[in-house]
């Protein structure tokens, strides 16, 4: 069995120093709420500290941060820390050949409900894949829920979080790996070659793959679909797509 990795406790952290000093150790932020409005010198520096690290800022009411709040004492400012260390995209392809196999990635292009990442990183684990991509910005991060959800995978699956996910599939483009995306109105999957280096996308809940992401990729594949409904669930679209890539590389 592969090493475990080890949680970070995922918290809410309340207080400006408290904020201030999570920034300063290192700690994996994933968004920081703030009093809207507010400007004085702690804040203002905690914005910096936000920004240099690319973190979420949300600006919000002094009844969003009450609610938030599980001290009572926010001073105007609550950061979310990940649950688990993110990777990073090298991390994943490093894996792909410690095993002497091509790359498989999955990426997600802004999946937001926590149980939908979850159930992907459990399936990507199943399907073999060497890890998850998904994109800091209008996404779900790495919360308690999504561990729940994922059964565990979370600790032996690695999650790499992207600023720009179209330009990390022109870089892995690059380095010689295939993308495919899951849309209607594409080619029957069946009928695709989805064997060698290859990242499947799959898109937002509503909207699907976005524009400039899709135009990143080299096949679109579509899922038959024989009900009354147009759409599957995005974490049962991932999974039928990665079996089938399974299929493909088992040869059968």
């Amino acid at each position: 069995m592969e090493e475990m990795k080890s949680p970070i406790e995922e918290s809410k952290i309340e207080g400006r120093n408290a904020v201030l000093e999570a920034f300063r150790a290192g700690k994996t932020i994933d968004k920081v709420y703030i009093l809207d409005g507010c400007q004085d010198g702690p804040v203002r520096t905690i914005v910096r500290e936000a920004k240099k690290h690319d973190t979420i800022l949300n600006f919000v009411s002094k009844e969003r941060l009450d609610q938030l709040s599980e001290t009572g004492k926010h001073q105007g400012v609550i950061a979310v820390a990940a649950a688990y260390h993110y990777a990073e995209v090298e991390d994943l392809l490093e894996r792909a050949a410690q095993k002497g196999e091509p790359p498989f990635l999955i990426l997600l292009d802004n999946i937001e409900d926590p149980h939908n990442l979850g159930a992907i990183i459990r399936t990507a684990n199943l399907a073999g894949a060497h890890g998850v991509i998904i994109p800091k910005r209008r996404a779900a991060g790495l919360t308690p829920t999504v561990a729940k959800a994922s059964a565990g995978a979370i600790n032996y699956t690695p999650v790499a979080k992207v600023t720009n996910l179209s330009n990390t599939i022109k870089e892995l483009k690059e380095a010689g790996m295939w993308f495919v995306c899951a849309d209607m109105g594409g080619t029957d999957m069946y009928d695709l070659n989805l064997t060698g280096p290859i990242g499947l996308v799959i898109g937002n809940e509503g909207d699907g793959v976005s524009k400039l992401v899709k135009e990143q990729c080299d096949m679109i594949a579509s899922i038959p679909m024989k009900g009354d409904i147009d759409s599957l669930n995005a974490s049962v679209a991932t999974g039928v797509l990665a079996y089938e890539i399974v299929r493909q590389r088992l040869g059968k």
